[in-house]
């Protein structure tokens, strides 16, 4: 019985699995499915139980297949609301195996616990057994506007299969309760949902008064008032869980124009100020200072070099000072740790700790906090449930925030998991190639912005009959639904605030050698795209794609980064002479990037015949001999050169550096201006000259199109810069063939004749396939050469 101090069980009569109440049905005994009903303390929980099918159900279900509710398939991006609401309903019958009842006295209509397959719980309110007027405390029925997910469907087939207790309680099909409800955080109002039976008038009075107060002021008071009646009246009146969180966001919209109107009144009668760092802000950065502590989940999308770190500080100081938050978490790349640090104890007077170490001291270092915490992506992968527990952030900032810009990744995910009223979302780049980047940002800030994922897809891609992109749409319209959370400004709008910079593009012509090599690796490249124009690509040869592509690149920098005998590089040439120019100014100070660090090493090996100081910062120093080397560049005037493989591009103040090399060009325009911005940044006093080295007639050469293309798509957002609102994005194998014929100039195999040992490998590839596992040319000292190839038998220890 309920209440009972002791667990007790009862079976209900078997019925057959169905969807929702038109299933119900006496009969059907045989058919193996039964649900037992556990009484625990108050509540009561429903499970499939399989002890009770009668033996010759068991050995039916044994003997055959397990048969259930088919999936549904959908083509492409393109679902209607239906097909969501389809999806779910199959995901509900599938993963929802039971549930604990909350309110065991209105049986069908009350309130059920659904633990998730990640252990989390979330709990569903029925009210309607036809009409999508049920609610559920998950993410997926806040921000999706279906008015039901999966756990409303999964509660709604169990309590049409469990029997007749829970369907004696259901003879109306409606809440016998007066109901007060949301639909969705979207709703301008909470919904009134009466009984179809009789209930006290006054009841109903009482009600709708407080509901009314409620809508206006959606206030604690009000809540609470509202919430008094269904006290007072527990058996005939209601009051939703999400009401609480409806009202929440009611107040989240309306609080940053109150707040922000309170300081700059403070600031007009002198009894607050603008200047809370340890330096003074330019007018632009105290806009975004405010921005961020007003708006309270916020995105910062400046361009790279505008001192968004220094304007999150600021914030933060701010909020201290007028809503006395105590812990901001900062979350960053790795590399990019100890810059921070440094940048908390040049602005501010607060405390901050560095989390490093065996897990037992990061947990150590959640647990007994400073004011600022700073850890990296990977540490909030492993730690983040821990983390959030300890710490209890008030304010989480996201730096370099593009490394949640791929929703399916466990790091975006494990990000989204964080808890704040407060939220710095720092990016200079939110788009860098797809518009859906943004979505995943913004749906840490707040889930509801842009909605859900099908709709999102439905309203901002231009989709074909097979549901897949081909383009953009409305990206005007998306413009603006982000306008009101994101804050961006570009350096041309600010320039008055900083140098100017000059870029040049230097030519390198190849040797014959590496032309040699770049060629067998374009042949490669083109014979696979050739198949493409007939067929789709298996993955070993799309492999083989990217690779020869990757290979290319490498030999456009030099073919010793894939050959240790060829030193090849006309691009160190240039640089030597680009260096000589640069640092005939005795206070210039020169960055060069690299993707590939043997790049690099032929540098290394330069600078120091020419008898230059350089700094040495890629992924393979250590985290804290990197912040020396930085320190080294920074304050040492004889360390000239500052050499950075890309994990020296991405937040890095050394504007103490006036020159930019790039060895070698990225996919990625935003990694471009991340790198530049590393000297062209705030608090630069000297003009930066950007230098791009360029191997003639290549894919890099290629590359430069691409990459105002790719600006193209971020402008038509953030900036607002199309026209029309809408973009071509071209899909499919058309649309691969043409991104292959922008970079590589042509697909279609050149005849030429290929040198010896790509012929010979074609043949050995040709004989024994899969089986080859790899090819060496061999060459003694007196010059002759020999081959070594290792070939895997077949399980019948045959080679073909």
């Amino acid at each position: 019985m309920p209440g009972s101090s002791a667990d007790a069980c009862c079976c209900t009569k078997p019925v057959p699995v169905g969807v929702g109440w038109n299933s119900w049905s006496d009969s059907g005994a045989e058919s193996g499915t039964a649900f037992c009903r556990v009484h625990v303390g108050s509540a009561m929980r429903f499970e499939r139980s399989r002890e009770h099918m009668s033996k010759p159900a068991r050995q039916a279900k044994k003997g055959r297949k397990a048969s259930g509710p088919k999936r549904p398939e959908f083509l492409g991006w393109n679902t209607t609301d239906e097909e969501e609401i389809e999806r779910r309903r199959w995901r509900g019958i599938t993963e929802v195996a039971d549930f604990e009842e909350l309110e065991p006295e209105f049986r069908a209509f009350g309130s059920f616990r659904v633990r998730s397959s990640t252990g989390s719980t979330y709990v569903v309110e029925v009210r309607d057994l036809e009409r999508r007027l049920n609610s559920c405390t998950c993410r997926d029925f806040e921000t999706a506007g279906l008015g039901t997910c999966k756990h409303v469907e999964g509660v709604l087939n169990l309590i049409a299969n469990s029997g007749n207790r829970m369907r004696s309680g259901a003879a109306s099909r409606q809440s016998p309760r007066i109901e007060v409800h949301i639909q969705s955080m979207s709703d301008p109002a909470p919904a009134l949902l009466l009984p179809d039976g009789h209930f006290p008038a006054d009841v109903r009075e009482e009600v709708e008064s407080r509901l009314k107060e409620f809508r206006q002021l959606h206030d604690d008071r009000s809540l609470a008032s509202l919430r008094q009646v269904a006290d007072a009246h527990p058996h005939h009146v209601r009051v939703s869980r999400l009401l609480e969180r409806w009202k929440d966001r009611q107040l989240a919209r309306e609080r940053p124009a109150m707040r922000r109107a309170a300081f700059l009144d403070a600031v007009d009668a002198g009894e607050r100020t603008f200047e809370v760092l340890n330096f003074p802000l330019f007018p632009y950065q105290r806009e975004g200072m405010m921005h961020l502590a007003f708006k309270e989940r916020a995105l910062l999308a400046d361009e790279m070099g505008l001192g968004k770190t220094c304007q999150a500080l600021a914030a933060c100081e701010l909020l201290r000072q007028t809503e006395g938050v105590e812990r901001a978490l900062v979350v960053c790349p790795a590399s990019l740790k100890s810059e921070w640090a440094e940048q908390i104890e040049a602005a501010t007077n607060l405390p901050y700790r560095t989390v490093f170490g065996p897990r037992a001291a990061r947990l150590e270092a959640y647990g007994n906090p400073e004011f600022f915490t700073i850890a990296n992506y990977e540490q909030i992968l492993i730690d983040g449930a821990d983390l959030q527990n300890l710490l209890q952030p008030d304010i989480v900032i996201l730096d370099e925030a593009q490394r949640i810009k791929n929703w399916r990744t466990k790091t975006a995910t494990a990000v989204k998991q964080l808890r704040s009223r407060f939220a710095f979302v720092l990016t200079g780049t939110p788009i860098e190639n797809r518009i859906d980047e943004i979505y995943s940002i913004l749906q840490f800030l707040d889930p509801t912005i842009l909605g859900p994922l099908f709709r999102f897809n439905r309203q901002y891609y231009r989709l074909d009959d097979r549901g897949r992109a081909i383009g953009y749409k409305n990206l005007d319209e998306l413009g603006e639904r982000v306008k009101p959370y994101m804050l961006r400004r570009r350096k041309v709008e600010v320039e008055d605030d900083l140098p100017g910079r000059t870029v040049n593009n230097y030519f390198v012509p190849m040797t014959e050698e590496q032309q040699a090599r770049y060629e067998d690796y374009a042949y490669l490249v083109a014979r696979i795209a050739s198949i493409a124009q007939r067929r789709p690509l298996t993955e070993a040869e799309f492999k083989r794609l990217q690779l020869g592509l990757s290979c290319m690149r490498m030999i456009c920098d030099t073919p010793y980064i894939l050959d240790e005998k060829v030193r090849d590089c006309p691009k160190l040439d240039e640089l030597e002479r680009i260096l000589e120019e640069l640092l005939s100014d005795a206070d210039s100070k020169v960055i060069i990037f690299s993707e590939w660090v043997r790049m690099l090493s032929l540098v290394q090996s330069l600078l120091s015949d020419i008898g230059i100081d350089y700094a040495l910062h890629t992924g393979s120093v250590p985290q804290k001999q990197r912040k020396a080397e930085i320190s080294r560049f920074k304050e040492d005037p004889d360390c000239r050169v500052f050499l950075s493989s890309e994990s020296g591009g991405t937040g890095l103040n050394l504007q103490v550096a006036n020159a930019v090399v790039n060895l070698d060009q990225p996919w990625n325009p935003a990694k471009l201006e991340q790198r530049i911005a590393r000297a062209w940044r705030k608090h630069q006093k000297r003009s930066v000259t950007v230098a791009n080295l360029v191997s003639e007639n290549s894919i890099e050469h290629n590359m430069l199109f691409l990459i105002e293309q790719k600006k193209a798509v971020a402008g038509a957002v953030l900036d607002g810069e199309s026209e029309s609102g809408t973009l071509n994005l071209p899909s499919g194998r058309a649309a691969f063939l043409q991104r292959l014929e922008e970079v590589m100039g042509t697909v279609v195999p050149k005849e030429r004749t290929p040198r010896p040992e790509v012929e010979i490998l074609d043949r050995f590839r040709a004989a024994y396939g899969e089986q080859l596992v790899m090819l060496e040319m061999r060459e003694s000292d007196d010059g002759r050469k020999s081959l070594l190839a290792v070939v895997d038998p077949d399980d019948d220890g045959n080679v073909s």
